[in-house]
């Protein structure tokens, strides 16, 4: 009987000992044991979102903490800065439009970074409320220049609101130190566990817009989690159980080393990439991430067959493409409960199917070149 290996990205595999803590018995939320679980979380999650500023937690998927940071620090009729180069990228454009606001897009096709000297020039011709974009664009497999787009807007009366949901906890993101405002993640990628939390992190610039705008919304109010969160607390029903399972999951990553998670997501990557140049196949994206690789497809190949293949053979889970890319490239994940026998595993796996659909290749040298790499990089 095959275990099922997850590669997706998102949802990501939940560890054994988070699984087991979220079936212990469901308890009471507006209590003392609830408040001291729930303070000892948000300090953890400060340590992986690396700020010292508010670190809120939403009942819910990434998507309702990015538009909680949007609705409620962008006006109607504000002007917002789009950064747009993939699937996700395009959902915060969206939110956007729906709430009004005047938007100047930067877009890049998928595969390509925005340039932070086109950010830089955009911010230069005019005055916005806020940046946004997406860090780590799994879409499309690409990451943006977080580190150097924060350098333009932190001089600037915009703040910068980030799509971390799978970047945070498993590439280099620096909230405090970049000058990133509003960081967002949502908890079945890199933080190990199933959908249905989401954070984000609130600066005191972001926090003082948020004061001078008016939105209808109650549950994504952010001055309302604000408030609780002083008390170690939120204002809506928590999810009890996946707080629980949070608490043990951050403790895992804190315990191994938050650079050590990373370098390990670095290692995973790194090794995904070096096989398939050495089973002949190319990488998707030029600015390539290292949350999620995307492979792209030999002439002639069938997406769902190959995928599917895997699945019925080895029990290996992994993406298709999506938007312009879909049936032409497959992705892998290489955020959270993983290990190097894993990533060797799946891409064994792989090589066994393209060999099966036809792929002329020298059988092994992709395990072999993800060797090299992992005994190279992971000391």
């Amino acid at each position: 009987m095959n275990r099922m290996r997850l590669f997706t990205p998102g949802p990501t595999s939940v560890p054994e000992e988070v699984l087991l803590e979220m079936a212990k018995p469901i308890f009471h939320h507006r209590t003392a044991e609830y408040r001291t679980l729930f303070a000892n979380c948000t300090q953890m999650l400060q340590q992986v979102f690396q700020t010292a500023n508010p670190v809120v937690t939403i009942a819910g998927s990434g998507t309702a903490a990015y538009e909680c940071a949007m609705i409620n620090t962008i006006p109607t009729g504000g002007k917002v800065l789009a950064l747009s180069n993939g699937k996700f990228a395009e959902r915060w454009v969206t939110i956007a439009k729906r709430n009004k606001c005047q938007i100047t897009e930067l877009k890049a096709d998928y595969g390509h970074a925005v340039s932070p000297e086109r950010v830089a020039e955009a911010l230069a011709s005019d005055t916005f409320d806020a940046v946004t974009l997406c860090h780590s664009e799994t879409s499309t497999c690409t990451v943006q220049d977080l580190k150097a787009i924060a350098s333009h807007v932190r001089k600037t009366p915009a703040i910068l609101i980030v799509d971390g949901i799978t970047s945070v906890g498993a590439i280099e993101v620096k909230a405090d130190e970049w000058g990133v405002d509003i960081l967002v993640t949502g908890s079945q990628k890199a933080l190990m566990l199933p959908p249905g939390l989401a954070f984000l992190s609130v600066s005191e610039k972001a926090r003082k817009k948020s004061e001078a705008v008016s939105q209808p919304n109650l549950y994504l109010s952010l001055p309302h989690y604000l408030k609780s969160l002083v008390d170690n607390d939120v204002p809506w029903t928590p999810a009890v159980s996946l707080v629980r399972g949070l608490n043990v999951a951050l403790s895992m990553i804190l315990r191994d080393g938050l650079d050590r998670v990373i370098q390990c997501t670095h290692a995973y990557a790194a090794a995904t990439r070096a096989a398939a140049a050495a089973l002949g196949l190319s990488i998707f994206s030029s600015s390539p991430v290292d949350s999620v690789t995307g492979i792209v497809y030999p002439a002639g190949f069938d997406d769902k067959a190959f995928r599917g293949a895997l699945r019925k053979q080895f029990n290996v889970h992994i993406a298709a493409g999506q938007g312009s890319m879909e049936g032409k490239m497959f992705r892998i994940s290489h955020m959270g409960y993983m290990d190097a026998f894993d990533t060797l595993g799946a891409i064994s796996a792989i090589e066994v199917v393209l060999r099966e659909q036809g792929h002329s290749f020298t059988f092994g040298a992709g395990v072999s070149a993800a060797h090299t790499e992992l005994a190279r990089l992971l000391k």
